[in-house]
Formats: C-alpha cells, structure tokens, sequence
C-alpha cells in the first residue's frame, strides 16, 4: 500500500504515518499523533495534537481533531483523542481531547459521524454508534455500543445513551436513555421500544417480548421505581438484555425520561 501525501500538507515530525494512508490538500498533522494504515484525512483537516486513528478512519473535509478541551479546568495536561478502527467521521465535525477526569476521548470502532457533530472533552463513543448531522455532545457523555442519534440532538453533560437506544432529531437530551428505547422532544419523553431497530440487528421475539414487558413496568405502570424493579426480576424471564435495562434504570444518576 503507497501513502499519498499531497505537497501542501503540513506534518510535524513526531507523528506517525501508517501504509496506504492518503492526506489531502492542506491538511494539518501535529504532534504526538498516529494516523493508522488505510486512514484518509480529507482536505484542510487537522488534527492537533494527541490523535490516535486506528486503522481504516477516514476524517472528513475541515474536520477537527484533538483541539484542546472546552473546560475552564484544563490545566495543560497530557491529555488524547482515540478512534477506532473503520470509523467514519464526515466534514466539520470537532472531538477534542479529554482533561484530567478521564484522559481520553474516545469514539468506538465502525462508528458513523456525520457532518458539523461536535464531541466535547471526556466523551466516550461505544461501536456501531450513528451520530447524525449538528448533534452536539457536551462533556463527559457516554453513549453505548449501537446507539443512534438523529440530526440536531443537544446532549448535556454527564448524560449516559444506553446501546440501541434511538433518539429522534431535534431533541434535547438532558436524562439518561435506557438501552432499547425510542426517545425525542423537548422536554425528552420516551415513546416505547426501539423494536424496528432490535429487529433489525437480529434480537429473537423472546427478547423483544421481554424488554417490552420490562418496559411498560418501568414507565406504563403506577410502579415506582423500587416497585418496578421487585416485579421485573421477579416476573421476567433472565437474560443479559433484561438484565442491562434494569441496571441501567437503577444506577442512572441524571434519571431516565417519565
């Protein structure tokens, strides 16, 4: 694989830049960075400082790339951006890197980014995560493996997106997501299961069946959550995807949706 660098790309001499890379027109390569083999960087790119690209990540056309965090706390400490491996990130979108509470932002493996998304500071990206165009994470975000974002999300900070949880566009996220649900509007209201998106990744009938029943307990019924909580692991049937949702529901600390 030959790596094709075009002449007006700046590249400071600590980066490394793996096989069959291609860096286009005025793009910016700083310091302390690792481009993988098979990544593209798109023209007037940057990244800044701090970057690792797995292999396979293509960064899109004026997006930015480990720029220092947002935060008044930030001190100068040596902090990264990570993207795994067959990532997507479309144009102008931002990630900047993590201050001292966790060190590193990160963004997951075959990820899909779309255009003007901004990751902030200490954002963590599970796999398979699909965030669509002007969704705006703030700080210390967490969103599962799988999630689905829709266009002109606004998440708050320490929010939590549980994995395959779908989240209509235009929606401000100021509460955790449970895992499998469909969530939109402002104020965030839940509007059941994500079941076409379950269906589609392959989930068996037993299962959907069981989170739906999981479900209405939590937020169709008169239960309270200590009550929701007795009955759904007394009633339903055991597994991990059940399992999940009740964690989730009982250790959520910005609360989930009524």
């Amino acid at each position: 694989m030959t790596t094709q660098v075009h002449p007006t790309a700046i590249i400071d001499p600590s980066a490394r830049i793996g096989e069959g890379v291609e860096i286009g027109p005025w793009v910016m390569v700083g310091p302390q960075v690792t481009v993988g083999d098979g990544c593209r960087l798109g023209p007037r790119s940057r990244l800044v400082r701090n970057v690792l690209l797995a292999p396979g990540v293509s960064v899109g056309d004026g997006s930015i790339l480990g720029g220092d965090p947002q935060d008044l706390k930030f001190q100068g400490e040596e902090t990264w951006v990570e993207i795994g491996a067959g990532t997507i990130i479309r144009e102008y979108t931002t990630i900047n890197r993590a201050t001292s509470q966790s060190f590193r932002t990160t963004v997951g493996e075959r990820c899909f980014i779309m255009t003007y998304v901004h990751l902030a500071h200490d954002c963590h990206v599970g796999d398979e995560v699909t965030i669509a165009n002007g969704t705006q994470c703030a700080g210390h975000v967490t969103i599962h493996d799988r999630a689905v974002l829709s266009g002109l999300n606004a998440v708050h900070q320490f929010v939590t997106i549980g994995t395959f949880a779908f989240v209509g566009g235009g929606s401000r996220v100021n509460q955790d997501i449970p895992p499998y649900v469909k969530a939109v509007g402002n104020p965030m209201e839940l509007y059941g299961l994500n079941s076409i998106g379950l269906q589609r990744a392959g989930f068996s009938g037993e299962t959907i069946s069981a989170l739906k029943r999981a479900y209405r307990l939590f937020f169709n019924s008169e239960l309270n959550l200590s009550q929701a909580l007795e009955r759904a692991r007394s009633d339903l049937p055991t597994s991990p995807e059940v399992e999940r949702f009740l964690a989730f529901v009982e250790s959520s600390e910005r609360g989930v949706p009524a």
